[in-house]
């Protein structure tokens, strides 16, 4: 099952992908955290309800999947050869820091460069999204905690990420990164270890790794960020970005304006965004929905 979040009549709505339609559930449940919280076996069972709105899912603004999550934490390092192409020791621990939901935006939407860098790079990673929330989740069953799988651009911008030992500036600019463009419900992909993670810059592969690659697996993540805080449902976590990024290139490759970047993740989707120079602020109006 693919669930996306879309803008309806300037509002933010969502449903569940039906061949080329979308089944509106917003009347059932306001937003896709609160349905994750019903869980996706009744998310399934609405859909299939006779009488429920439908649409062309061509031509709709899609949004991130989850659009206000209570929780976006992403782990740095986590593939072996991107922690050597950065020129750092592999860790003992997860590497975590944490994104604000308005530093992403959805599918087929332009992220910003922003006017402070010229160092704006790629980013593609494997987005994990809570079902069932919890504490002290075991890594046997953390699994069963996961509701689905989406693409995200997590990009970074470098040099304010290289400010100070802590990397929040570099991550969370206004409309840096994206998420979508559904997701996908964890019994449609078994096991995540067999997924790939691709970037494509301008049409060139950028980036192309394996989840099975991962040195903390999805699991242990999830167990690990369980043991200081509460996951629940609809939270994001993004698992890491393989190696060939930008900053670690000779010359640097990094992201301009007109340029188009691709996430694919086989089995789940592709992520497809331009790169726009940031407006003024006077211009910038609600971006996000």
């Amino acid at each position: 099952m693919k669930l996306v979040s879309f803008v309806q009549a300037g509002r933010s709505a969502w449903g569940v992908v039906r061949g080329a339609e979308v089944v509106a559930l917003t009347q059932v449940w306001p937003d896709m955290v609160a349905a994750l919280e019903a869980g996706v076996e009744q998310i399934a069972r609405a859909a299939e309800t006779a009488g429920q709105p439908c649409m062309p899912l061509a031509g709709l603004r899609l949004l991130p999947p989850v659009v206000a999550p209570r929780k976006i934490l992403c782990v740095g390092l986590n593939y072996g050869r991107h922690v050597a192409e950065a020129g750092r020791e592999l860790p003992a621990h997860p590497s975590l820091f944490a994104r604000f939901a308005d530093s992403f935006v959805g599918h087929g939407e332009a992220v910003w460069k922003p006017r402070a860098s010229d160092r704006f790079d790629y980013e593609a990673e494997l987005a994990v999204v809570i079902g069932k929330g919890g504490r002290h989740i075991a890594a046997k069953d953390a699994l069963a905690h996961v509701a689905g799988y989406t693409c995200m651009a997590e990009n970074s911008v470098r040099d304010f990420q290289k400010h100070n030992a802590q990397v929040t500036p570099g991550k969370n600019f206004e409309r840096s990164g994206a998420l979508g463009p559904c997701l996908v419900t964890a019994d449609e992909i078994g096991d995540p270890a067999g997924l790939e993670v691709i970037s494509r810059l301008n049409g060139e592969v950028m980036q192309h790794g394996q989840v099975s690659d991962l040195i903390f697996p999805i699991p242990e993540l999830i167990a690990y960020i369980s043991s200081f805080t509460r996951l629940s449902p609809g939270d994001v976590i993004a698992t890491g970005t393989p190696e060939g990024v930008g900053s670690s290139r000779k010359p640097p490759r990094f992201m301009s304006a007109g340029d188009t970047l691709e996430v694919e993740i086989p089995g789940i989707g592709t992520l497809v965004n331009t790169v726009a120079d940031e407006p003024a602020a006077d211009e910038q109006g609600d971006a996000h929905v």
